[in-house]
């Protein structure tokens, strides 16, 4: 069975390449700050794999792994996210925006505000160009609203 990349797994591939980032958990603070570095390489042209390497806000390494396809049967993004500071493994489900310029994905993980409990997050991946990008990350409060957890700012080196 070889499946055939698709329009939206072309859209992914325009992640595809070296990138630098930097940004703030929100609200933005002293010591709130990230940097570093991610590289972004395709699988078989139907997902894409990005590695990001940097510092936490803590000070202290720290490198993650996503994964984003597109699956057809679903008419859905999909990927899933895991770094070295969590144990927690994350599932995206989202979709693209009638501009084609952002895509939002949505998942379910440890609550951000309540121990022991889960709760749900919406990561926002916008292009501003070929060689810029924009990724915030929200969680949805006990007050029913979407809350800003952390922007990240990409620019293209390669």
């Amino acid at each position: 069975m070889q499946a055939a990349p698709r329009q939206e797994h072309r859209w992914l591939e325009r992640l595809v390449g070296e990138w630098t980032f930097e940004g703030d958990m929100e609200p933005a603070q002293p010591g709130s700050h990230h940097a570093g570095t991610e590289r972004v390489r395709s699988l078989g042209g139907l997902w894409i794999i990005c590695e990001w390497e940097g510092r936490t806000p803590e000070g202290e390494a720290g490198s993650t792994l996503m994964t984003l396809g597109y699956d057809p049967a679903r008419g859905r993004f999909v990927g899933t996210f895991v770094g070295s500071m969590m144990t927690h493994l994350w599932v995206y489900e989202g979709t693209l925006d009638a501009t084609g310029q952002v895509l939002t994905l949505e998942t379910e993980g440890p609550s951000f505000t309540t121990e022991g409990e889960t709760g749900k997050y919406r990561d926002v991946l916008a292009f501003e160009g070929d060689d810029q990008r924009v990724f915030t990350s929200n969680y949805l409060g006990d007050d029913g609203e979407w809350h800003p957890l952390m922007t990240l700012r990409y620019r293209r080196t390669a």
